[in-house]
């Protein structure tokens, strides 16, 4: 996956890419992107080859720390509040931005393999705070199970989950849903 401009550092100008991508070697990605045997990749390694800045949150974060079964249908990414929305603007994979403050952004986040690629996902405990934050995006269902797995969960750090649920402004619905099962 290559950006225009670096296209444009190996002497390829416009029409040297448009001749390209008409004779199969080249592949539009998204507006500023191209690629080569990019339509075969995964979907796993177009998000993280496409958005290694962000980090995997709510729903694709549940799923790929073992809260739910399938994979949502849509990918929703944490970004920087200061990128470009037009990076957004794919028809595949569907993509659904999260807009945050850079303070927060890497907060909580780690590091995943994701397809070919590596990954940003918002770890448990900050994964409890944001879903709790953004409840009303979240199926009920979805988010009961999501607090009744973590509470039973083995591994879990209460010290960093009131950290954070101190940071993220949700200490109390930690305290009301969780607190009294800890």
């Amino acid at each position: 996956l290559m950006k225009t401009s670096q296209l444009y550092e190996l002497s390829m100008d416009y029409r040297k890419i448009r001749q390209f991508v008409s004779e199969g070697i080249l592949e539009r990605v998204k507006s500023g992107y191209y690629g080569m045997g990019f339509s075969i990749k995964s979907e796993e390694t177009m998000v993280s080859e496409l958005f290694p800045d962000g980090v995997l949150c709510l729903e694709s974060a549940l799923f790929y720390q073992g809260y739910l079964d399938t994979r949502p249908a849509c990918w929703q990414i944490a970004v920087d509040k200061n990128t470009s929305k037009s990076r957004f603007k794919i028809n595949y994979p569907p993509i659904q931005p999260y807009y945050a403050e850079p303070e927060i952004l890497m907060l909580g986040a780690e590091e995943l393999i994701l397809g070919e690629g590596k990954m940003f996902v918002y770890g448990k405990e900050r994964l409890v705070c944001d879903c709790l934050k953004f409840e009303e995006k979240l199926d009920r269902e979805i988010l009961q199970k999501m607090l009744y797995h973590y509470i039973r969960e083995s591994q879990k750090d209460i010290q960093k989950l009131t950290e954070y649920a101190k940071i993220r402004r949700v200490t109390q619905k930690v305290q009301n849903r969780i607190g009294v099962w800890l």
